[in-house]
């Protein structure tokens, strides 16, 4: 019987069972019948305090575990995925209608744009928009509610193991409490973006426990269960697999009741309940299967080669091998999870390319170990004497599906957090094993003291483990330093951290990492291109863009950086040919709108910028430089009326302002002029505005510290916005595509 919470043990019939069983079975027996063919025969008598007596205290226990363990962790600050899916999210930010977060992805593009990354997530983004919604955009709020979540889930986890799979109640609380320490939750639940892990899991395990725990009997509970699988589903695709497991579980429980009828041909009262539940499971798979497909919009996501190599190689063998090993690997990181990364992309794990492979050891281990769970589960479907064993492989398995690249190819090699969900079958099983062995007669007095030794020393360990890895995901530097230790063999850590050491002006050490990766991996594109942003001559910049494109032909930042080259190298064919293919992989690409209207002239840059200022109207910027272009070519009536939307966009917008002054001045309009300035010089004033110097009047009007000169007056021509000033070398040579003097130039990648 699976209800119990008590261990199986087969060879302990005692009295307290026998005189109690009438009331023990009515006591434990599930509501839609499990057990009543007698599988709880040989349980042991029901402990003096039962499973509500010591709930609290499991419960507090496991929760101090968590605050433990992640409390250092509360210091962070936005690193890697958080920042494109959370701070720079306009779904999460609240910066665009609530209803576009039912149809754009985790990372706020349109489910219906051909980038899209196709991961549909609305229920995790919208706990993203509260907690921006409530504490605003800082961190520290947004990982208190990741720990409190995984709280939550450690807390159910334990109930779980109590409850349906019936390790005693100091079992249960260890199986809790690993579950809480565990370092290869880091990621899950330290990483911001890592919540949409933790929330389907809890979302999951409500849906577990709403079905199989007899505690929660509710009559709609089968609706109830789907509802939470289906919430689930919405906080990440894996926990539609809840349901899965839900089914898989109630045939194995009943499994008695479903062979009797099958063989005898006779409908028992439990067969009949569980008729009636199979259905409704197996409809809520179906229509929210069907749903998730609708929301792709009809195409898979497009991965490259980098994110996933395996499925990228032309051997179905060399694929078969190396999605094995990957997951023998992910047993490894849940059974000693030393070795941790936030990104195992390009070659971290190199592809298995041989059948001698010493890898393959591992693999065929970890094939071992399933095929014999899956005999234990086929032998063990009549008798029922292993239920937390069965429970554990489907807890294991069937969440882990998705991820395996079976069903559709992943955008990832090993992703740490994506085991959230599978490690609590791999913990289940273990803890099982644990009590099995101690529980055993034959076990000698210094067999069950070693076991406990080591089994404390692993509760330190990890705890101490979890805390130092808690101190990785601080900062973006520490992230990425503690990638370097770990894989230093993975191209795309010493991408981001030249990313990083550009973004800070270290400008060598930066090169230096760009070219490591490209020495691992020398078809890396974004390297590629960003090495190019900081090449001193035009030749070396030129050929690392020109490599990029050959690599990633779409490489829209690559385009665009060749024409700059080709423009300051004053071949302005090439440089319009380069600009113009940027614009057809990406026609809203502005900066390659306003490079083309530098280099044509006349009405062709006219029309590019009046192209830009529709495009982006809520840009002021981009209307006043259009105003500045029609008040060159004379049109003053058009461009009073550019600088101004350019105003009612941002009153104070300096370029419009100076510019309407000059038309209006230019009209003969002193009057109105004085009142703007007037009226400009008190607003700065009023906002205690730096710098707002006096208004002078001598014959004709300037603003001190804007340049609004006297007309006729020759001054040296200020670099207009978007182009530095070019420098020499001592050669003579001009400096391009210096990724710090010129990086408003040129365009990196992230």
């Amino acid at each position: 019987m699976r209800g119990s919470p008590h261990y199986h043990n087969h060879n302990n019939n005692n009295n307290n069972y026998n005189n109690n069983s009438q009331h023990y079975q009515q006591y434990h027996q599930y509501h839609h019948g499990c057990g009543g063919n007698g599988s709880g025969v040989g349980r042991r008598a029901r402990p003096k305090h039962g499973w509500p007596e010591v709930a609290v205290a499991v419960y507090v226990a496991v929760a101090a575990a968590v605050t433990v363990c992640y409390w250092n962790g509360l210091r962070g600050d936005f690193v890697h995925d958080d920042i494109p899916a959370v701070a720079m999210n306009a779904d999460v930010l609240g910066t665009g209608p609530l209803a576009l977060v039912a149809t754009n992805d985790f990372w706020g593009t349109p489910l219906s744009d051909p980038n899209s990354h196709k991961s549909y997530r609305p229920l995790t983004t919208l706990t993203f928009r509260l907690n921006h919604y409530i504490f605003g955009l800082q961190p520290v709020w947004f990982h208190v509610v990741n720990v409190i979540l995984h709280g939550i889930c450690s807390v159910l986890f334990a109930r779980l193991c109590i409850s349906v799979a019936g390790l005693e109640h100091k079992y249960g609380l260890l199986a809790g409490i690993v579950f809480a320490v565990h370092p290869i939750h880091t990621e899950a639940v330290t990483g911001i973006v890592g919540r949409a892990d933790v929330l389907a899991c809890l979302f999951f395990l409500l849906s577990f426990l709403t079905y199989h725990d007899t505690r929660w009997k509710r009559k709609e509970r089968v609706l109830l269960s789907c509802t939470f699988g289906a919430l689930s589903m919405l906080a990440k695709e894996t926990g539609l697999m809840v349901l899965l497991v839900n089914l898989a579980y109630d045939i194995y429980s009943s499994w008695g009741h479903i062979k009797k009828s099958l063989v005898e041909h006779k409908q028992t009262e439990e067969y009949n309940s569980f008729t009636r539940r199979a259905p409704k499971t197996i409809a809520a798979i179906v229509a929210l299967l069907t749903f998730r497909l609708y929301m792709l919009q009809g195409s898979l996501p497009k991965f490259t080669e980098p994110d996933n190599p395996a499925a990228f190689h032309d051997s179905s063998r060399v694929r078969f091998l190396s999605y094995s090993y990957v997951a023998a690997f992910n047993l490894w990181l849940m059974l000693c999870p030393s070795a941790l990364s936030h990104d195992w992309q390009m070659n971290s794990l190199p592809l298995v390319t041989s059948l001698n492979d010493i890898r393959n050891i591992g693999t065929c281990v970890a094939a071992a170990f399933l095929l014999c769970t899956t005999c234990k589960i086929l032998s063990d479907m009549d008798t029922q004497k292993h239920s937390p064993q069965v429970l554990s492989a489907l807890l294991l398995i069937i969440p882990y599906i998705p991820a395996s690249n079976l069903l559709v190819t992943v955008g990832f090699v090993v992703a740490e957090r994506i085991l959230y969900i599978p490690s609590m079958g791999f913990i289940l099983l273990c803890v099982y094993g644990l009590q099995t062995i101690l529980n055993h007669k034959k076990s000698s007095n210094w067999v069950l003291i070693t076991i406990k030794f080591f089994v404390g020393f692993t509760l330190l360990v990890f705890i101490a483990r979890t805390v130092l890895r808690n101190s990785d995901w601080m900062s973006r530097p520490a992230i990425i330093k503690a990638g370097l230790k770990t894989l230093p063999h993975n191209a795309k850590m010493h991408y981001n951290w030249a990313n990083y050491q550009r973004d800070v002006g270290d400008t060598k050490t930066a090169v230096n990492h760009y070219r490591e990766a490209l020495r691992l991996w020398p078809s890396y594109a974004s390297a590629h291109n960003n090495l190019g942003t900081l090449m001193e001559r035009s030749r070396d910049a030129e050929h690392h863009f020109l490599a990029a494109i050959r690599y990633s032909p779409g490489h829209v930042n690559a385009h665009y950086n060749l024409g700059q080259v080709y423009r300051l190298m004053n071949r302005t064919k090439d440089a319009v040919t380069m600009l113009e293919r940027c614009l057809m992989l990406n026609n809203g690409y502005t900066a390659a709108y306003l490079l083309l209207a530098k280099l044509h002239t006349g009405s062709q840059t006219g029309r590019l910028l009046k192209h830009v200022a529709a495009y982006q109207p809520k840009h002021p910027e981009h209307q006043a430089r259009y105003a500045r272009w029609l008040r060159d070519n004379r049109r003053m009536a058009e461009a009073l009326i550019y600088y101004k939307r350019a105003m009612a966009v941002n009153m104070e917008h300096r370029e419009s302002v100076l510019g309407l002054a000059r038309v209006l001045r230019d009209r003969g309009q002193r009057s109105r002029v004085y009142r703007l300035i007037t009226w400009w010089q008190s607003t700065r004033r009023r906002h205690s505005v730096p710098g707002g110097g006096r208004i002078v009047f001598a014959g004709d009007l300037y603003v001190k510290g804007w340049q609004l000169y006297k007309q006729g007056q020759t001054t040296a021509p200020l670099p207009s916005s978007g182009e530095p000033p070019r420098r020499r070398n001592a050669d003579g040579k001009m400096s391009m595509c210096n990724g710090v003097q010129l990086s408003h130039v040129m365009i990196p990648g992230k």
